[in-house]
């Protein structure tokens, strides 16, 4: 009789954890592709321009027409002339979604280190883009296959945006 308390947590510890286990599946393609946009950022902040270039498509190409060539001269001029970058990706909107090809639309937030730090003294600002992006799968990665970006004001940013900025800059 004394047993049977200590068997029956037994029983329900081995539940809980096939249950738990049995809730842990494969990841969405969805979840993939989000992890792969904040990926993208932290090698922006890293400053990674070889990892970015390794992500994008064998035909790449930007709203202006640029391809490997011109984009990886964007961005090594881009991490010359910002010593600290920081980016946050807001508000995600995923469509067109299929296990080859995506579409999606993002807010992101981008500012320099040195603008980051000193935000609260000089009351500077975030530049807002909202940047489209065409990804697709090739050997069970997604990369990039076309990118546009354009700047936005607070005013245009998603809805869902905007409570994410205003959680990191208070001061909004």
């Amino acid at each position: 009789m004394k047993d049977r308390p200590k068997s029956f947590l037994a029983v329900l510890g081995v539940f809980s954890l096939l249950f738990l286990f049995s809730s842990c599946g494969e990841k969405t393609e969805e979840q993939v592709i989000l992890e792969f946009v904040e990926e993208l950022a932290r090698s922006a902040e890293k400053r990674e321009a070889e990892r970015i270039m390794s992500h994008l498509a064998d035909d790449y190409s930007d709203f202006e027409g640029r391809g490997d060539k011109e984009t990886r001269e964007m961005l090594e001029g881009y991490f010359h002339q910002y010593r600290g970058i920081v980016i946050h990706v807001l508000g995600i909107r995923m469509e067109d979604l299929t296990h080859q090809e995506a579409s999606l639309h993002t807010d992101v937030a981008f500012s320099s280190g040195a603008a980051q730090v000193f935000r609260k003294f000089v009351k500077a600002s975030t530049q807002n883009y909202r940047i489209h992006v065409k990804l697709t799968k090739k050997e069970d990665q997604w990369v990039v296959q076309y990118a546009e970006w354009r700047y936005v004001t607070l005013q245009e940013l998603f809805p869902e945006s905007l409570p994410l900025l205003e959680k990191i800059f208070p001061e909004l």
